[in-house]
């Protein structure tokens, strides 16, 4: 029982570590002493056994500063995989990426949405199997999984809730299904906090503060706050496409309700707009079809739903007091007119202060990738807290023998 408790004390200290680690608080032997408060003896014997597991890997030497190089600690990319999914409407797209994260293979199926959540996460499921075999990865390699869906999510229990285009979905345990199919800790969320944290993590890594608004066939939003994904009470925080401003004719919303953010400004309203005047439009990819092709209709409409994005932002700003507005969405791509009516309504609401160093700005992330890295991301930092190591490692002591690259300790 002695031998049992003190490897169990080593793993739970060696999870510290790693924690320290990943997130680049210390990365050298003399730093995880300083910042562990730990003696060396107890920092090296707890590295070991995250060499001996391959977790960990030394890099290059850093550049002396008057005293000896030192051996950088990194993480081992190649440790293991997480398996992502972006499930649409009419499309699921799945890949594996390892724990950077970068994608290693993706693959697309078609789908019918309403066929139910049994038949979806069975055509998941496949597309997971296939691309494991392609990495010759198994299923103990994989620390974990996230499935980004087009609805309000309950992130805790991995179930979907409220009127969505995911119809029968709401009491089905979607998390529990592929859980127990691979054995591995799986994450749900909201296609839109996908992709607030990747867009955040990636691309604006030193803000506390990012409001990230998805502006496509739908709008919505996601909130960063002191660097943490922000979900409110029960993870609808964020849904700004279902502000509703009291106009006279307001339009009908998809959701039931009038005068909605979205029936002004989603790409599918806007479309809406474009049938009444003759024009063949669908969606939000119709709409920047006509854009681009210089539609004076097209454009004018535009720009008045970056004005009603501009409305709703405005407000946000004067709540939460964000650092940066990313927009993003299918309708980013013709950002020359969308921006100019959120810059302007924002500018002239809010006060000053607010916005006197506050950045409007397109997202850099393509809407497939973007998603799919976010997802692993919110993996990858679930899986990289102390409390989660011992877990982690037992599973990946289970698939030893299982080819992995680079894992012995280089």
């Amino acid at each position: 029982m002695g031998g049992a408790n003190h490897a169990l004390g080593l793993t739970s200290g060696a999870g510290i570590l790693l924690s320290l680690i990943a997130s680049g608080q210390a990365q050298s032997r003399s730093a995880l002493i300083e910042v562990s408060g730990l003696s060396r003896s107890t920092v090296t014997e707890r590295l070991a056994t995250l060499f001996e597991a391959g977790f960990i890997l030394e890099g290059e030497q850093s550049k002396p500063s008057g005293g000896r190089p030192t051996n950088m600690l990194q993480i081992n990319q190649s440790f293991g995989v997480v398996l992502v999914s972006d499930v649409g409407e009419t499309h699921v797209h799945s890949a594996v990426t390892d724990l950077e994260p970068g994608l290693l293979v993706e693959t697309t199926d078609p789908i019918d949405i309403g066929d139910g959540p049994q038949a979806i996460l069975a055509v998941i499921a496949r597309q997971y199997w296939k691309l494991l075999k392609r990495l010759k990865r198994a299923k103990e390699d994989v620390l974990g999984i996230c499935l980004g869906l087009p609805a309000p999510v309950d992130h805790l229990t991995g179930r979907v809730f409220g009127p969505s285009v995911l119809a029968g979905w709401d009491d089905f345990a979607v998390g529990a299904f592929l859980a127990a199919e691979f054995d591995a800790p799986t994450l749900i969320e909201n296609d839109v906090n996908l992709m607030t944290l990747s867009e955040a993590r990636r691309f604006w890594p030193d803000v506390d503060q990012l409001l990230f608004i998805k502006a496509g066939t739908g709008i919505g939003s996601g909130i960063v706050t002191d660097r943490r994904l922000y979900r409110g009470a029960q993870g609808v925080a964020g849904d700004i496409g279902h502000i509703q401003f009291s106009t006279t004719n307001a339009p009908l919303c998809r959701c039931g309700k009038l005068g909605c953010v979205e029936a002004r400004a989603g790409g599918w309203a806007i479309a809406r707009d474009l049938r009444a005047r003759g024009f063949e439009a669908k969606d939000a990819r119709d709409v920047v079809d006509l854009v681009r092709k210089n539609r004076p209709e097209a454009i004018n409409l535009v720009r008045e739903a970056g004005r009603v994005l501009g409305e709703v932002a405005a407000d946000v700003v004067s709540l939460l007091n964000p650092s940066v507005i990313v927009i993003g969405g299918t309708l980013i791509a013709v950002e020359e007119y969308l921006l100019a009516g959120v810059r302007e309504l924002v500018y002239q609401r809010c006060l000053p202060l607010a916005t006197r160093t506050l950045q409007i700005a397109p997202a850099r992330s393509d809407l497939r990738t973007g998603l799919l890295l976010g997802a692993a991301q919110l993996v990858i930092e679930a899986r990289m807290q102390p409390a989660a190591i011992e877990q982690t490692l037992e599973r990946h002591r289970k698939g030893a023998a299982a080819t992995r690259p680079q894992r012995a300790r280089q």
